[in-house]
């Protein structure tokens, strides 16, 4: 049975689809099978990971409204193992849609159900809000990573963001735990960062990951290729801290493997290609 973990924070630009597609490309290439959800209508996932999107696309938007089988929207990527339900910006309309439906914050569970048990992990990259898509997104998922950009705005918004997982905890999901917290563009040189970390780490403690994840250009770059930090650059500072992620994340969870170097990995990238 897989583990479905939703990548959620209501700041925009705090490097959520970035952590989301990488820790799931190096999972990958761990040995662990991963499916993305791309819930996010502006499909930044699916880009992410090379998914041409066009009117033809099916996507998440398509099984919330009946039209088609889990199985007939699940791609594969080009990477061994990553597979994606894709978004495009008709999945905004399911906002709407989710409003006139009969258990309504469960719809995406009842989906994502179907395929748990043919994956290690299912990611969830949810949209820069806190509306009915993130609400289905966390009544679906077990856990959720935040990931979080050491900076004052991305502070203020995550007391919301912890008000509103108190409330899913509360009244839809009882399960749902904190995976962890992710920084993001780190910036060390900065007195506010090292603050703002400071105060991250005294409201949540050892959820918060000793990996950092610093400011990186071909992390940036790497989407407009269609590619992941693994393919694109796996020497890069920016693959070098979402592999150690990755290694952190699989010892958070109890998982044995086998730690590369980079030379396998190249060879298992260029395998995987």
């Amino acid at each position: 049975m897989g583990k479905i973990i939703a990548f959620a924070n209501q700041k925009g630009g705090v490097g959520k689809t970035t952590t989301c597609i990488n820790l799931a490309s190096f999972l990958t290439l761990l040995g662990q099978k991963v499916l993305l959800v791309d819930m996010d209508p502006q499909g930044n996932a699916s880009s992410g990971v090379g998914i041409e999107k066009n009117k033809e696309t099916k996507t998440m938007y398509n099984l919330i409204i009946k039209e088609n089988y889990i199985d007939e929207v699940i791609q594969h990527t080009y990477l061994n193992n990553l597979d994606i339900i894709p978004a495009t910006v008709d999945l905004a309309g399911a906002e709407i849609d989710l409003v006139e439906m009969q258990n309504r914050e469960n719809v995406v569970k009842n989906i994502l159900d179907k395929v748990k048990d043919k994956y290690d992990y299912i990611f969830i990259d949810c949209p820069p809000s806190l509306g009915l898509i993130t609400v289905n997104a966390l009544t679906a998922s077990d856990s959720v990573i935040i990931p979080f950009q050491c900076e004052f705005f991305p502070l203020e918004g995550l007391t919301q963001l912890m008000n509103t997982i108190r409330l899913i905890i509360h009244h839809l999901n009882p399960n749902l735990q904190i995976e962890g917290v992710v920084m993001t563009m780190k910036d060390n040189r900065s007195n506010l960062v090292a603050e703002v970390s400071r105060e991250v780490k005294k409201f949540f403690g050892d959820k918060v990951y000793s990996t950092y994840i610093p400011r990186n250009i071909k992390l940036a770059e790497a989407p407009s290729h269609g590619e992941t930090i693994a393919t694109y650059d796996i020497n890069s500072k920016g693959a070098n801290a979402y592999l150690d992620l990755a290694y952190e994340f699989l010892d958070r969870n109890n998982v044995k493997y086998k730690k590369p170097n980079k030379r396998e990995l190249k060879e298992k990238k260029q395998n995987d290609n």
